[in-house]
C-alpha cells in the first residue's frame, strides 16, 4: 500500500490556512491590506467575541468585478501580480493569492463587492464550499464578513485566547 498519499483540496487548504490565519488578528491584518492595495480612503472594521464569531471589513477601495468574484477565494489568485518578473517590482502590500482561500477555508466567509458604476454582487463560503453569486445592495467598494473563524479547525480553538 502506498505511504505517500495526495491530499485533495480541502485539506492542504486547512493546512495551508494555518500558516497565514493563525489567529483573528492575522484575518483582520490580511483583509485591511487588501483594502489599503485596492486603493480604499475609509476602512471600517467590526469585531465580535474576540474575532471568533465575527470579523466585518468594509472599504471604498475599487472593489471586485462580478467576474473575478468566484476567482477571488481561489488559491493562488492575485490581482497584484501576473508574472515571475512582477515579483522584483511588487508595489502592493499583499500579492501572494493566499490569504482569501485560507481565510475562506477555516471560516464561513462573504464578499460583497460593488466597482463604481456597475451592480453590487455577494460570493459566500462555508469551509471553502462556494455558493452562487448573488446581486445585493452595496455600495462602491468591499465588504468581507468572516463569521465562525475556526468552525471546521478545532484545534485551531484550542490555541486561541479569551476573547
Amino acid at each position: 500500500m502506498a505511504k505517500i498519499n495526495i491530499l485533495p483540496a480541502k485539506v492542504y487548504n486547512r493546512i495551508a490556512a494555518g500558516e497565514v490565519v493563525d489567529r483573528p488578528y492575522s484575518v483582520v491584518k490580511e483583509l485591511v491590506e487588501n483594502a489599503i492595495d485596492a486603493g480604499a480612503t475609509e476602512i471600517e472594521i467590526y469585531i465580535e467575541q474576540g474575532g471568533k464569531q465575527l470579523i466585518r471589513v468594509v472599504d471604498n477601495g475599487s472593489g471586485i468585478e462580478r467576474e473575478d468574484l468566484h476567482s477571488a477565494f481561489l488559491p493562488h489568485a492575485t490581482s497584484k501580480i501576473e508574472k515571475a518578473d512582477d515579483l522584483a517590482n511588487v508595489v502592493t502590500l499583499r500579492f501572494r493569492g493566499e490569504a482569501v482561500a485560507s481565510i475562506a477555508s477555516v471560516s464561513k466567509m462573504t464578499i460583497t463587492s460593488m466597482v463604481e458604476g456597475k451592480k453590487c454582487y455577494r460570493l459566500s463560503s462555508n469551509g471553502g464550499e462556494m455558493g452562487e453569486i448573488t446581486e445585493a445592495a452595496g455600495q462602491k467598494g468591499t465588504g468581507v464578513c468572516v463569521e465562525m473563524l475556526f468552525f471546521n479547525a478545532p484545534v485551531r480553538l484550542n490555541f486561541l485566547k479569551k476573547d
